[in-house]
Order: structure tokens, then sequence, then C-alpha cells
């Protein structure tokens, strides 16, 4: 009889090198507004992909994408003030 055996240090055992770095999660926390308004947009598009959309969904998803501009020009603009350049 054959026992199944899981590989648990394989799996957990992670080495200090694999963990992000701090400037890894500041570059991410800085890209936080644009993933939460690309997610929101996508959602605003799920919600009609089998349907069509009625006026509210259109201004749902109008709305969702001003947002996802929004927040890229913000990350931008934030990025050419840190580094001194002009956007």
């Amino acid at each position: 009889m054959n026992h199944i055996v899981t590989v648990q240090e394989a799996v957990t055992a992670f080495e200090p090198w694999m963990e992000p770095t701090e400037a890894e999660l500041d570059a991410i926390d800085a890209e936080m507004p644009v993933i939460r308004a690309e997610m929101e947009l996508l959602d605003a598009q799920i919600i009609v992909i089998d349907r069509t959309p009625c006026e509210l969904d259109e201004r749902r998803i109008r709305r969702a994408r001003r947002r996802v501009l929004a927040a890229h020009r913000d990350q931008v603009n934030g990025l050419s003030g840190q580094t001194g350049g002009a956007a």
C-alpha cells in the first residue's frame, strides 16, 4: 500500500529573498487606486455582459471609465512630481 504524502516544506518554505521588497510593496500601494478603478469598471461591464445596458448601466460604465482615467492621471502626475519631470 502506497501512502500519499504531502510536500509541506516545498509548499510553505519561503526564503526571505522570495518576499516582496519594501520598494515593491510601495509600488503596489501607489498603483492601488488604478487597480480599484479598473476593477470597478470591470464589474460594471460584467453586469451588462448578458443583457442590453439600460441608461443606469451606461452611466455606471461611463463613471467607471472616468475614474480609471482620473486614477491613471493622478498616478502619472504623482510620479512626475516625485521625479521632477513634466507630465
